[in-house]
């Protein structure tokens, strides 16, 4: 078992001003290749805590990863610590810095001199090359105390670790022998508690493993397997695979890569769907952009255009825009009006009176179903959790049998 420690520094990442989205990267490519990730720690630039966050790492893994902190100035203090940590002394490498000035030379400038420290090495480290940016990183082998021990440091932005660790880092590691598979199922309308119920004893078993996630489209259901080859994993993650898909399979929607727009294109096979919507700001249309199946939308909250689009002043009086019978109105207004096979509709108080009030509905020309929902949060939840919900319906009413929840 290789056992790993991801340590991400920076200020920034303490205060919450970036999202640490390399932790979870890393996280997810150690587990998909059978490491076993124990603790994420996030540091900001202070060599002290650095260099203490390293040392007890090593105390505790075999492979201790940092992500940022190699920029040229005096905050960028991961090489420092790392030195610190292990006792050794940094020195310019003259090939990098040599690459360095390359790198600024090939683009008309002058390498400014604190760009010097980029090219700094310990006599455990090699570089790693960065194709994409000005930090090389660092893969180091300990020895003394901390022998059989290794050191990844990697840079900060998203596309310059990404390509390292797929390039520079992976090809390096001894990866465990033993083969980690895995599915995810996508489910939509069943609760974290109520899956977890149905399953029983599956969520307490150690290999396969089945573990719940709550989403934004629903929960999640991963179930994991692992074993000393591949095949001998997928085997051993069959059984308890089909008998998850069959507890849930009312309510799944997708797996692992899936969508829930996808799925929605999936269900319309072939047929064009058209989208209005008043009051979630476009958040639908946003889901479904990429979807060959989108043909055409309407995003407005003008009383006089969405009258234009099949919403009755009648209904708009006496009901008012957010409202099932609006909604009604304006699926069918969505595939009238925008030419298109099935129309979808999503009506939203995003803040004000009412706030957290949303309706959808679908129509395809023959049948028309509707779902309201009500949940608190600030605006942006309220419009994402309508337009996921404009979603299940669409895709609950499309599926073969569809209406069932």
């Amino acid at each position: 078992m290789l056992l790993a420690e991801i340590i991400s520094v920076g200020t920034e990442l303490v205060f919450g001003e970036i999202v640490d989205s390399n932790a979870a990267f890393l996280a997810r490519e150690l587990g998909a290749r059978g490491v076993t990730l124990r603790r994420k720690t996030v540091l900001g630039d202070n060599l002290e805590r650095v260099t203490e966050g390293v040392r007890l790492a090593l105390s505790r893994a075999d492979l201790v990863l940092l992500g940022g902190g190699l920029g040229p100035t005096d905050d960028d203090l991961t090489r420092e610590a790392i030195a610190a940590a292990l006792g050794e002394t940094p020195s310019e490498d003259p090939e990098l810095i040599a690459w360095l000035r390359g790198l600024y030379g090939a683009r008309g400038r002058v390498m400014p001199e604190l760009n010097r420290k980029q090219a700094w090495l310990i006599p455990s480290a090699d570089a790693l090359p960065n194709p994409v940016g000005t930090a090389p990183g660092w893969f180091v082998r300990p020895g003394g105390e901390w022998a059989g021990k290794l050191i990844v440091a990697l840079p900060g932005p998203p596309r310059e670790m990404q390509r390292m660790w797929r390039e520079q880092v992976l090809p390096r590691l001894p990866l465990p022998s033993r083969a980690l598979v895995h599915t995810t199922i996508h489910t939509q309308g069943i609760g974290e508690s109520n899956v977890a119920e149905l399953l029983g004893d599956l969520t307490r078993q150690a290999n396969p493993s089945v573990a719940t996630y709550a989403r934004r489209t629903g929960v999640d259901l991963r179930i994991a397997a692992s074993a000393d080859s591949e095949a001998a994993a997928r085997a051993l993650l069959a059984p308890v695979l089909a008998m998850v898909r069959e507890k849930v399979a009312r309510w799944t929607w997708g797996e692992d890569g899936d969508t829930l727009a996808g799925a929605v294109t999936a269900a319309l096979r072939g047929r064009k769907l058209g989208v209005i919507e008043a009051g979630s700001g476009g958040t639908l249309c946003t889901l479904l952009a990429d979807e060959p199946s989108f043909y055409d939308a309407a995003v407005t909250q003008n009383h006089a255009r969405l009258i234009t689009l099949g919403l009755t002043p009648v209904t708009l009086r006496d009901a008012g825009l957010v409202s099932e019978q609006a909604a009604r109105e304006l699926a069918a207004g969505a595939r009238v009006h925008l030419a298109s096979d099935v129309g979808l509709s999503v009506v939203v108080a995003a803040q004000g009176e009412g706030a957290g009030q949303a309706y959808a509905a679908l129509d395809t020309g023959d049948t028309q179903q509707v779902s309201a929902v009500n949940w608190p949060g600030d605006p942006a939840q309220i419009r994402e959790r309508a337009a996921v919900a404009a979603l299940v319906l669409a895709h609950r009413a499309l599926r073969p049998g569809g209406g069932e929840a």
